[in-house]
């Protein structure tokens, strides 16, 4: 099966559009790795989107904050405000199909997490050690996450032995039989200072992964975000990539 892996779509639908748009052919299925609502202007109409395709799809942090299940204190203001203008934005459409997403799944030999397998919803894999904690709590040979935003993968060389990857870009790569914790990075939020819209192609057959960026009308979006008077930082910041 050929699968599109995106995560952290962040209510982008300029962004979201330009990959299926650029995928478009190529995949049978979506994977969505979590985060479909938060810092951007467009949750309802992503979420109408994402519905159409009938994914398998996790619930992020944003998500859970969204509907309350998740303490926003710990949010930097920009995120508070997005939560908050998103939360009397939705309508009861996405709020339940939003109530209706798991953290984690199992899809063959691979583990589906929005953030990491020891901690679903909240924990960052941003380092070698990090991952090498988590490689303990999945069963699988991989695991797909994202939260960070960060296109990345972790190869299990040894026990506690973890060695990260950066993508190659429109480069088709055989998964190694090495365990692995992988990140296809953002649609909507990238924050490895490349602005472009992150995904991933997976055939599951053949194991055959390939890291894609495509670039996609920022301006649109941020016009749609200062019209919803969303935290400048929150606008400026998609066109930095952080």
């Amino acid at each position: 099966m050929r699968v599109l892996v995106i995560s952290d779509i962040h209510a982008n639908l300029t962004a979201f559009e330009a990959v299926l748009e650029d995928a478009a052919g190529l995949w049978d299925k979506i994977w969505f790795l979590g985060d479909l609502i938060g810092y951007g202007p467009d949750p309802n109409e992503c979420a109408e989107l994402l519905c159409q395709y009938d994914p398998i799809a996790l619930s992020g942090n944003h998500d859970w904050a969204v509907l309350g299940k998740l303490d926003i204190s710990t949010f930097n203001a920009e995120a508070k405000a997005a939560i908050t203008w998103t939360r009397a934005t939705l309508n009861e459409q996405t709020r339940d199909y939003l109530k209706s997403l798991p953290a984690m799944r199992i899809e063959g030999v691979f583990t589906l997490a929005h953030a990491s397998p020891r901690q679903p919803v909240w924990e960052y894999i941003l380092d070698p050690y990090t991952a090498a904690l988590n490689f303990d709590f999945f069963n699988t040979v991989y695991c797909l996450v994202g939260h960070t935003h960060v296109p990345v993968w972790f190869e299990e060389e040894d026990v506690y032995q973890v060695v990260p990857r950066m993508p190659e870009y429109g480069r088709p790569m055989h998964l190694p039989q090495n365990r692995l914790i992988i990140n296809p990075g953002s649609v909507g939020q990238p924050r490895d200072s490349d602005p472009r819209a992150a995904y991933a192609l997976l055939d599951t057959e053949t194991l055959c992964w390939e890291y894609r960026r495509v670039p996609y009308d920022i301006n649109k979006v941020q016009k749609r975000m200062r019209a919803c008077d969303m935290p400048s930082r929150l606008v400026n910041r998609l066109e930095y990539g952080w």
